[in-house]
């Protein structure tokens, strides 16, 4: 059975594939993984994932690698940030093991919707975890539904690796210092929605938000997490309300591999006009670097490529990191996991 997608014009959606891999959590435990064909889910009208938000998922991608092996990467840091959100709203932690061993299946199951190495594209893996037993009280669910599913998936910006313009937009907050900003949970990016919408309508590839306290230091970048680079150091907002994004924990040990200094702290704003290169970093995008930066309230504007064009550094770190992605360059800290599907 073949695949009809033209691979090179393909966009960040969602195609519906072959199968998806579901568990249950019941009586304390999880059920051993089942196979399925159906793309639906049917839940009580009454299931906590619907009124409290007990909802988490994660994205990460595997790709198609000139040796024509398949890589995932980084696999097992995903099953750790899946842990981390499910103690954060009161959820069973999925165990690495089944987390590994339900991607492995998922993957191999839609390996013909891997796209092929010269296309760009990718399966992006989304691992779902829903409360789902009935209720009308605002407690933790009993029973939960852990499922994955995997679609082929384009650039997440047109442009790929290309430099963006984003906007500061200061009356919106995508979440509290002490609230579900760290955790990869539903609500963060509902939160973010209405921003993101006002942004693209001014012409912005994305909005920019300030720390909710203060309105003065960096926080994310529509939805991913922000670096700067300033005199060969990478230079990435610490916060509590920040995701803590995989794409920016590898890049920061590119950057020391590559020997570059790292500094994760508070960022303020002003700082933007010191930095010779900026992007976005996340699963999605990998890198965007940054164009511009407009602050429209204060009618300041942070002019950061230099000709519109990514910096030598970011471009650098994204040839590193992708490269160890697909296999070309040497996989020292034993990130990926290699399927010969």
């Amino acid at each position: 059975m073949t695949t009809q997608i033209n691979w090179e014009k393909l966009g960040f959606g969602y195609i519906t594939t072959d199968y998806n891999v579901r568990t249950h959590f019941h009586d304390g435990r999880w059920s051993e993984p089942e196979v399925t064909d159906d793309f639906n889910i049917s839940l009580s009208i009454a299931a906590t994932c619907l009124h409290y938000g007990q909802e988490a998922f994660e994205g990460l991608k595997a790709r198609r690698c000139p040796d024509g092996k398949v890589r995932i990467f980084r696999l097992e840091e995903n099953a750790a940030r899946l842990q981390s959100t499910s103690r954060g709203i009161v959820m069973p932690e999925v165990p690495t093991e089944l987390f590994r061993e339900m991607t492995l299946k998922v993957v191999e199951l839609n390996k013909r919707f891997i796209p092929p190495y010269e296309s760009g594209a990718s399966l992006y893996i989304r691992p779902l975890l829903i409360g789902t037993s009935a209720q009308v009280g605002v407690k933790p669910s009993t029973e939960y539904t852990f499922l994955m599913f995997a679609t082929p998936v384009g650039p997440y910006f047109k442009g790929g690796f290309a430099t963006n313009d984003y906007v500061i937009m200061r009356q919106f907050d995508r979440s509290a210092p002490l609230g579900t900003g760290c955790y990869k949970v539903g609500g963060n990016y509902a939160a973010s929605l209405l921003a993101n919408h006002i942004a693209h309508e001014k012409g912005y590839a994305g909005e920019f938000y300030l720390d909710a306290k203060e309105k003065k230091y960096i926080d994310e970048c529509g939805a991913a997490n922000f670096y700067g680079i300033r005199n060969n150091t990478y230079i990435t907002p610490k916060s509590t309300s920040i995701l803590p994004s995989i794409t920016n924990k590898s890049l920061q040990q590119v950057a020391l591999d590559l020997g570059m200094k790292v500094e994760c702290r508070s960022v303020e704003e002003e700082e933007l006009a010191t930095f010779e290169e900026a992007g976005a970093c996340g699963t999605a995008a990998v890198m965007s670097p940054i164009n511009r930066i407009d602050d429209l309230e204060k009618g300041l504007s942070y002019q950061i490529a230099k000709d519109g064009k990514p910096g030598p550094l970011s471009t650098k770190l994204f040839e590193r990191l992708t490269g160890i992605m697909y296999g070309t360059e040497p996989d020292i800290h034993n990130w990926n996991t290699v399927l010969d599907i």
